[in-house]
Formats: structure tokens, sequence, C-alpha cells
């Protein structure tokens, strides 16, 4: 090979080596941009518990149709988070509508039957169109699974999950949210114009692992 052709070859070997060395040292780019898919909320931080892990709060409410649309996704999510992270429910009292959602929320975890309870309210309220709003209708709900009604009412109307639901409101509102389905992780950052359900879930799961590797 004639000398000019392998000194073309060799500066065109060099070139490609340094451009791939410089990929290398680059770091990749957040999937997520703050200020527009999340915002970090200001000090102090507070969070809905004390377990010392890792916590993902999806603020929602069996009143609102996006809620029902990320139930079954923030489910898979929940299942999919890495250990050292724990996924927690909040309902949102943002209206008197919606108190009773909150309400019956807290009675079935006080049950025991939140686990097979939850997405099946979801599914009898908007896509079989029970008549699921007032707490005597909630009451019917957790009725036709097994609950005793009267039970039901007592803990729902109870002085504890009042005043949870009165902390609750407080929390969320020092996270700033005020929709929902709503992310916050650890309470120190909260979803924010996501595109899709999906997305949520997605973003959840970055700041949840991105959270974790910081402890």
């Amino acid at each position: 090979m004639p000398r000019p052709v392998r000194l073309l070859f060799l500066l065109v070997g060099l070139i490609t080596l340094t451009s791939a060395c410089s990929a290398a040292d680059t770091p990749a780019a957040a999937p997520y941009i703050e200020g527009k898919e999340y915002v970090t909320l200001p000090a102090p931080h507070r969070r809905y518990s004390d377990e010392g892990k890792v916590e993902v709060v999806e603020v929602f409410s069996y009143g609102c149709i996006h809620c029902a649309h990320f139930a079954p996704i923030a489910e898979r999510l929940r299942h999919a988070l890495p250990k050292g992270v724990v996924f927690k429910l909040v309902p949102a009292p943002f209206s008197e509508e919606w108190v009773p959602y909150a309400r019956a929320y807290y009675a079935a975890r006080r049950l025991g039957v939140l686990e097979q309870t939850h997405l099946a309210l979801f599914a009898e309220k908007f896509e079989q169109h029970y008549p699921i709003g007032t707490l005597d209708e909630l009451a019917d709900f957790y009725a036709r699974h097994g609950v005793d009604r009267a039970t039901f009412l007592r803990i729902a109307n109870s002085d504890e999950v009042t005043a949870q639901i009165k902390r609750d409101f407080e929390l969320i509102q020092h996270w700033q949210v005020d929709s929902t389905p709503t992310i916050v992780v650890d309470g120190k950052y909260r979803s924010a114009q996501v595109r899709t359900l999906d997305q949520l879930a997605a973003l959840a799961q970055w700041l949840a692992q991105r959270e974790l590797a910081g402890h």
C-alpha cells in the first residue's frame, strides 16, 4: 500500500478511536427533565411514613377516572420497584364528593380487604357503572365483597379516619399536589407534565432508583 494511503487510514483510525473514547466518557443524558416531567419540592422535605425505605406515593382518588386507568399500571409498578423501595397510596380529599372515597380507602385498609377491593372498586364504578359515590353506596360495594356493612360504616366514620384524612390533606398541600394521579418520591420529587400514564410509572421508577442510589 502506498505510504499516503497508509497514512490516511491511520488518521481515520485515530479519529474514530478518539470519538469513541469521547462518547464513552460523556454521561448519558437524564431521560426526564427537572421542571418539566418532575419538580424538586422545596425543603423541608416531608415523607408520608418513617419506615426508612425510599417511598413512592401515589396521590389518588376512587372518584378519578384517570386514577382508574392508572391503577393496573401502578400495580405493576408496585411489584417492579427494587428492594428498599416501598409503594404507598394516599387518597386525596380534594372535594366533599371525594371525602367518602378517602374514608372508604382507610376503612378497607383497616379491615384488611384493600388488596382484593382496590382494583375492583375502580372497575365497578367506571367500567360496570355502578352508582358508587356516597358512603352508603360504598358500603354496598364492600358488602358485595364480603365486608360487614355496619362495621365498614363505623370505621369509615370514625374520629381516627377523620384525623387521618386531615393529616393527608395537609401533607398533599405541602407537596403542592393539585391533581390526580400524582407521584411523590420520598417527599422530595413530584411528578409534573408527563405525557402518558406509562411515562408516569417509568418516571416513578427512575426517581426511586436514583433516590435509592443516593441512600
